[in-house]
């Protein structure tokens, strides 16, 4: 590798850098009117700011499969549960033999037929001709199982009378849509909606945004159910209406369709609209079996000492009083912002329902889900700031669609408090867009951006400042660089000309020789074949104790229950991606991080880890790592540090820590200071990790290396301007 450092896959499972939002692009079209292709949307999309991850063509793995009609179905000569069936493909073709062993499998039905050579989605492998029970079978009718449709493998497809034969399946049941999964970053709260994503494309030129319906629906009655407020500082307001008379029916197709494509399975109409609505407008809803609770009142408040939930989820959690939740007359029946309780959710028997629309103050609904380690999709939206107007217009939508697909009446809305939107107007200097931006604009074309994302501009009136009036969807905007940001995302960052920095003749150094030594650390190391990682400073305390690394120091808030805890060293992230990397088959593996580590105080650690069996030499072949490996990394990097490795004592009496051989490790000291640690790393600790091989570790402490003195400046001669002189003389001596 030389002098590169390339980086390791070391992270934590199950965390990503950005929240991710999927939806599929006949989905987007219902806002976004465009003829732009599908590849110009997506290079759009990161231009933006809205990083594309990966787009997913579910038609390419059911390519080949088509609908097809089984015209004969008779009982196997020599298995009773098996059929013989002729299956048509259509288009003048010849019957195909077929055994199924599908209770529903009977003559006239229309099924996914999979032909000779086709790759079946749940196995990867294509389709052979068979001998079964000595009849033959050429083909497959499949089932949603085996198609990856769901988890129904009981009997295989059965399609409507009237579905065209020998056609793709994919297309004929909408599964020819593709999938799109961006990354959005914490602050874009707005973009975890569809429209929040098609009204960015059409700021940038993408296309036009289309209307949407907001329209109320009818109105029957007045309800007696009312929505009260105990803490109006973590509910700024909620609105809601008392639907009665539902019924239990599926969503639409389409919507089902939909959900099923981002990975959410549904499970009937009163369920799959919220989640729709949430997904497709970014307004988290939820609904309540009205005949479940207990009273006519709905009311906001803080858990009590000892409350405890069964959630959604089917899981108890025990509440503390900082949380809000939503509770009736027996006590709390929800989550508040985070996630219903299981014993007022809807159902199949579900007549009567409450909506709730409501408003949740962030801060107050992250803490809630960080300590009872519950992440949700509504959680998601919450803790970074839902449209305050969605209010109003997110109850009218939500009771439409109820009332659409599951019947009944609705009654007036309902609801407690109110949110008034401050108008807040940030400005912007035209001029700014050139010196902090780098790209030059005229007042007109940076006032068309600002206004298709719906802000409302002004100008002074030379023009060249703009008074933009923020929306309150977009809690984020801020600042004038904000603004700018805005501007020149939807502009297009790749037409900003790349201009280079303007360099001193005589550069001062900016990093003393402290801050240079982690430089100087990665660079040794990547020169010795290690592998860089990056892995956070967080680890999970269970793991540190079960490991014998350290006693570690425990977080009050941590980000994840999983990291709870500040990590010792950078050893405790290496071993765990040493583990991970060997058991997804790589046999050399050499890592190294240099990162701070807490044990019990912050200090620099340049740690390596090498495992596994080591790539062959010349001279000798394949062997295991042993303590010298490790030692000579270490010692690179006290030498590239100006330190004198001759100068260290190696030392085996010192005290080291108990995940270190008791025999095979070593400190290096300078006087009775602990310079570094190197070594095997303890079998029982391998053991653990499910590590087979033999594993070697160092690590070396900088702050504990005496900086370099500094040189003396020599003092500079005076050279001659003019030609030297050379004179040779001889004496003669007695």
């Amino acid at each position: 590798m030389g002098d590169s450092i390339a980086l390791a896959w070391a992270g934590v499972p199950g965390l990503k850098r950005w929240l991710a939002m999927k939806f599929t692009l006949d989905w987007l079209f219902d806002h976004l009117d465009t003829e732009r292709s599908l590849e110009e949307l997506l290079d759009r999309l990161t231009m933006i700011g809205l990083e594309v991850e990966s787009v997913a063509d579910r038609a390419k793995a059911l390519q080949g499969i088509v609908t097809a009609r089984v015209t004969e179905a008779h009982v196997h000569p020599h298995a009773d549960r098996l059929r013989v069936c002729m299956v048509d493909c259509g288009g003048g073709s010849e019957p195909v033999q077929v055994i199924c062993g599908a209770h529903n499998a009977r003559a006239g039905m229309i099924g996914a037929f999979a032909p000779l050579g086709t790759m079946i989605p749940a196995t990867g492998k294509r389709l052979e001709a068979s001998t079964i029970r000595k009849v033959e079978s050429r083909g497959m009718l499949c089932s949603e199982f085996e198609l990856e449709l769901s988890d129904n493998h009981e009997g295989i497809i059965d399609l409507a009378e009237g579905t065209p034969i020998g056609e793709e399946f994919a297309r004929l049941a909408g599964l020819d849509d593709v999938v799109i999964d961006i990354g959005v970053t914490p602050n874009r709260g707005d973009a975890l909606g569809v429209r929040g994503l098609a009204r960015d494309l059409a700021a940038a030129g993408m296309g036009e945004l289309k209307p949407i319906d907001l329209s109320p629906p009818p109105r029957h009655f007045e309800t007696s159910w009312q929505w009260r407020r105990e803490n109006p500082s973590a509910c700024l307001a909620v609105r809601g209406c008392h639907v009665r008379g539902t019924r239990a029916a599926p969503a639409p197709e389409f919507m089902q369709r939909r959900l099923r494509a981002i990975g959410i399975k549904p499970m009937g109409a009163l369920i799959d609209i919220t989640n729709y609505v949430s997904f497709d407008l970014g307004r988290p809803l939820h609904v309540f079996d009205a005949d479940k609770l207990r009273g006519h009142a709905l009311t906001m408040r803080r858990a009590r000492t000892g409350e405890s939930l069964v959630a959604l989820d089917k899981k108890t959690y025990a509440l503390e009083d900082t949380m809000t939740v939503i509770a009736d007359e027996s006590g709390a029946v929800s989550l508040a912002g985070i996630m219903g309780g299981l014993e007022s959710g809807v159902g199949p028997h579900t007549e009567n329902i409450i909506l709730e629309v409501a408003c949740f103050d962030p801060l107050q609904v992250s803490r809630a889900g960080r300590r009872l380690g519950l992440l949700s999709e509504a959680r998601t939206r919450f803790e970074r700031g839902v449209d305050p107007q969605s209010l109003s217009w997110g109850e009218a939508v939500a009771t439409r669609l109820l009332v659409e697909h599951c019947g009944g009446e609705a009654s007036q809305p309902i609801g407690d408090g109110d949110v008034v939107c401050k108008p807040r107007v940030v400005s912007l200097r035209i001029g700014k867009l050139a010196s902090v931006g780098g790209r030059k604009l005229t007042p007109e074309a940076a006032r068309t951006r600002l206004e298709r994302l719906g802000f409302a501009v002004k100008s002074d009136g030379a023009k060249k400042t703009l008074r933009a009036e923020i929306p309150p969807r977009r809690a984020d905007i801020e600042t004038e660089a904000c603004l700018i940001e805005e501007v020149l995302r939807l502009e297009n960052y790749d037409l900003i000309e790349p201009v280079s920095l303007a360099r001193p003749p005589r550069a001062e150094p900016v990093l003393s020789p402290a801050q240079r030594r982690p430089f100087i650390a990665r660079r040794a190391l990547a020169s010795r074949g290690l592998t860089e990682t990056m892995s956070w400073s967080f680890t999970d305390a269970r793991y540190t104790s079960e490991l014998g690394l350290a006693t570690p120091r425990l977080l009050k808030n941590p980000i994840a229950p999983e990291l709870n805890a500040m990590r010792p060293s950078p050893l405790a992230s290496l071993a765990q991606a040493l583990s991970r990397n060997l058991q997804r088959g790589l046999e050399d593996i050499a890592l190294f991080e240099v990162g701070a580590g807490f044990d019990p105080e912050q200090r620099l650690i340049a740690a390596t880890i090498r495992g596994g069996t080591a790539t062959p030499f010349w001279s000798h072949g394949k062997n295991d790592y042993d303590a010298f490996d490790a030692k000579g990394d270490i010692e690179a990097v006290i030498a590239a540090c100006g330190f004198d490795v001759g100068a260290l004592e190696v030392d085996q009496e010192q005290g080291l820590p108990s995940f270190w051989h008791p025999t095979r490790s070593a400190s290096l000291l300078l006087g009775r200071r602990v310079v570094a640690q190197f070594g095997e790393l303890h079998p029982l600790l391998c053991q653990r990790l499910d590590v087979r091989a033999r594993a070697v570790a160092g690590q070396v402490f900088l702050e504990a290396l005496p900086l370099p003195r500094p040189r003396r400046a020599r003092a500079s001669l005076q050279l001659s301007k003019l030609q030297q002189v050379r004179r040779d003389f001889a004496f003669l001596v007695d």
